[in-house]
């Protein structure tokens, strides 16, 4: 099944996003645009220049004047340079700043994003947007957009230095015009869509890409190799299709541009010609109009060249936009504050979209400072239910309450229940910037205190993720817990915290999680069953149900289904088999 896309903008809206970016840096704004302008009438003051050196020479003036118009064109040159250099710089620093404040849009709002519209649309999707898009902008930003915005200002008054020198050469250089008109409007009509299709092919083939390296074990075990690699053939041959159709529109684009430069060069000789043989023009203005038709080429190429990086970027932007305009969750509509840290399921029911029904009727009553253990086999819905619970999702019938206020009427929901998996992601940075994602005002006294809540030996000044130390699954666990300490939840949920490590460091992540949920409220959705052996309360799921709860000892002298779980753990265990 092909994933829905996250919504993508129209271009009013990405228009009117990107102006809402703007407006912040009006000034900024307004000093690059002079600069701009003033880089662009110093080149157009180059042309006429030289026509004067050339009526110069033909009159046989004093070598002074010729002299001194020469100095002229490389004061013009010389400032062109500078102010073209110093434009440049700018517009990169504005486009830096306006995708600054919308990456930070688009990644608050990604956060914020359900669950399960992520699904719909496939995590590459929204990975592609929040990576592979803001790459072609910055791009963009960096490079095409100062180019392009330089060359359509030289374009623009160069044909206004055509007409100050006569209105006929004007003519003449606008005879090209109607056919650079007619293929521009055909080229962003056409390309636009085109470099949108481009990018959402993209996102897909990320998405299957993901699916198929991340699944590429159970792939190899049903042995669907062949129908997986199909898959990403197609989704791969799609988006080099979309690629291809772009590529074709900028070349039709190119071949009719350049033709229509090789009319006006005509236009501009014959007109020319006519007027000088006339007397109406001197022969210097008549070069003079001819240098500058002729200086549209590097521009008009410029700007073909680049078009299609800012016509990609402006796809992305697009996609962007689409998913900072995601309507953000709803504010409870009558917060209220827990009045302690019990926790009530009553009638809990959940299905995934286009799925089976995973949670059926679960009733469960947790008292404030438990530690409940969930059990079951794999596919259970203990993950499910422990989601449920943290407020990640949201059950399709019945409800959940936490010291008696449904989780919808919660205020800052995260500040009273957290929910820490065995996936746990460390951020490229220092230990202390990474602890401070659970509470940004923690001083480093309060960060070194949770890290020895749960036993991590870390320092706050060692750089980990991407670039610095990979730590291992229990370093790396211990970390989370030790976010789960300072961000200080009255309700915790572990989601098989400690499957991810071996024996060893299993044994050292079960003290840690002891020490984080000291005095909370905790569901620990065990993959080990000595985490469930020190619970104070055990609740058995099978197929989405409650079949058994009850403490440990109880359990096990009931002969249940519990006891025969314990009884399999208590054989002897190669190391293996410990680690499994």
């Amino acid at each position: 099944m092909t994933p829905v896309l996250l919504p993508i903008a129209t271009q009013a809206r990405t228009r009117e996003a990107l102006g809402g970016l703007l407006r912040p840096h009006r000034g900024l704004v307004a000093g690059t645009v002079a600069v701009l302008v003033t880089a662009a009438v110093a080149m157009l003051l180059v042309p006429p220049l030289i026509g004067r050196i050339v009526d110069a020479v033909i009159a046989r003036g004093p070598a002074g004047i010729v002299d001194g118009l020469a100095l002229g064109i490389v004061g013009a040159l010389v400032a062109r340079a500078v102010l073209a250099a110093l434009g440049s710089a700018l517009v990169a620093r504005l486009g830096e700043l306006v995708l600054a404040g919308l990456r930070e849009r688009v990644v608050r709002r990604a956060l914020d994003v359900p669950v399960a519209d992520v699904e719909r649309a496939g995590s590459g999707d929204l990975l592609q947007r929040v990576s592979g898009d803001i790459a072609v902008i910055s791009e963009g930003v960096r490079r095409a957009v100062p180019m392009v915005v330089i060359s359509v200002l030289d374009i623009g008054l160069t044909l206004v230095g055509l007409a100050v020198l006569d209105w006929r050469l004007a003519l003449a250089g606008l005879v090209p015009l109607p056919v650079w008109v007619l293929i521009t409007r055909w080229y962003v009509r056409t390309s636009g869509p085109l470099y949108a299709a481009e990018r959402a092919a993209e996102g897909t083939r990320t998405q299957t890409l993901l699916v198929g390296v991340g699944g590429a074990a159970t792939v190899r075990a049903f042995r669907r190799r062949s129908a997986q690699l199909a898959r990403i053939d197609e989704h791969s041959a799609a988006a080099v299709t979309a690629a291809m159709r772009a590529s074709t529109a900028q070349q039709r684009f190119g071949a009719v541009m350049n033709g229509a430069e090789m009319l006006g060069v005509l236009a501009i000789l014959v007109t020319g010609f006519w007027l000088v043989r006339a007397d109406a023009v001197s022969v210097g203005a008549a070069t003079a109009a001819a240098l500058y038709f002729l200086r549209l080429f590097d521009p008009i190429g410029i700007t073909l060249f680049l078009l299609d990086e800012a016509q990609s970027a402006g796809a992305a932007l697009a996609r962007l936009v689409g998913v900072a305009d995601m309507p953000a969750p709803p504010a409870p509509p009558d917060p209220r504050t827990p009045r302690d840290a019990s926790v009530r399921l009553s009638g809990v029911r959940h299905a995934y979209e286009g799925g089976a029904e995973v949670l059926h009727g679960v009733d469960l009553d947790i008292a404030p400072g438990e530690r409940l253990a969930v059990v079951g086999a794999s596919g259970a819905g203990k993950t499910t239910l422990g989601a449920v619970l943290a407020g990640v999702r949201t059950p399709t019938a019945g409800t959940v309450e936490i010291g008696g206020v449904p989780l919808a009427q919660i205020a800052e929901l995260r500040r009273h229940v957290a929910l820490v998996t065995q996936e746990v992601h460390v951020f490229a940075g220092t230990v202390a910037d990474n602890l401070r994602l659970a509470r940004p005002d923690a001083s480093d006294a309060e960060l070194a205190a949770a890290l020895r809540t749960v036993g991590a030996p870390l320092a706050l000044t060692e750089v980990v993720g991407d670039g610095g130390d990979e730590l291992s699954a229990t370093r790396a666990q211990q970390l989370a817990l030790a976010r789960l300490v300072l961000a200080d939840p009255a309700v915790a949920v572990l989601d098989e915290a400690t499957a991810e490590a071996g024996s060893a460091g299993a044994r050292a992540l079960e003290r840690a999680a002891a020490a984080a949920l000291a005095g909370r409220t905790a569901v620990v959705i065990a993959h080990r069953l000595t985490q469930a052996a020190a619970a104070d309360r055990i609740v058995v799921l099978d197929k989405g149900r409650i079949v058994e709860a009850g403490p440990h000892d109880e359990l096990v002298r009931a002969g249940g289904r519990y006891a025969a779980l314990w009884a399999a753990w208590e054989r002897p265990r190669s190391p293996a088999t410990e680690r499994a």
